[in-house]
């Protein structure tokens, strides 16, 4: 092993459910507006644009039984998402081989300084101090896409302190899972240890610490934290 000048990050890792077993991740991706009810209620056109991506830093990825309320915000939101995690890449990679590429999935939460994207939007620059900062991502223990194949319709939904504030169907995704994959290689090079979240529905709204948070994606899995 080489030495390094300081030491070495560590490999983030993910749970797989019923396995000892973790799965190491690269980076993330994050589809913009990828349900039409959430592109309403942000204010924009629900048609099939092109899909907008933006990332995360794969240190912002835990498996957490707790979120930790950010600094520098007070308008923090909750967007629930199914995640895709990937075995394999490549470039341009057709549509009809797209989902050979899969690990399996989980849902995960896309945590997002509203106020701060906002501020950023007016100045027309990029979104990574509202997106990518510490704990943003957690993300439930994967499941194998050898055991439950690849979701492509069933409930998706998040609750705040008991009450439903999101739901939707995974089957009202604009851009379909081996499209999002298909399309996200025409911008990057994919590789082993990449996760994609898929996108929100409606009703993201804001959290207080204190709050209990539960989501779930059918046939996926359950994540459950507390904002502290």
């Amino acid at each position: 092993m080489l030495a390094t000048v300081i030491p070495a990050p560590e490999t983030v890792l993910l749970d797989v459910e019923g396995s000892t077993e973790r799965f190491p991740v690269r980076r993330v991706y994050c589809v913009g507006r990828n349900y039409a009810d959430h592109a309403i209620e942000m204010g924009h056109d629900p048609s099939r644009e092109p899909p907008f991506f933006f990332q995360k830093n794969a240190d912002n990825i835990y498996n957490g039984e707790t979120f930790p309320y950010p600094p520098l915000s007070s308008d923090v939101h909750f967007e629930v998402e199914m995640v895709m995690a990937l075995s394999s890449g490549g470039a341009d990679i057709p549509v009809e081989e797209a989902l050979s590429k899969v690990y399996g999935y989980g849902v995960g939460i896309d945590f997002t300084r509203r106020d701060l994207q906002d501020q950023m939007k007016k100045m027309g620059r990029s979104w990574e101090v509202a997106k990518a900062f510490e704990s943003s991502a957690p993300v439930s223990a994967l499941v194998p896409a050898s055991k439950i194949g690849h979701p492509q319709e069933g409930a998706i939904w998040l609750d705040v302190n008991g009450t439903r504030r999101q739901t939707g169907n995974l089957n009202q995704m604009i851009w379909k899972l081996p499209e999002i994959i298909a399309e996200l290689s025409k911008l990057f090079v994919l590789a082993p240890g990449d996760v994609i979240m898929t996108g929100t529905p409606a009703g993201v709204g804001p959290i207080v610490r204190g709050d209990e948070i539960t989501c779930a994606a059918e046939g996926v899995g359950t994540l459950t934290l507390k904002v502290v």
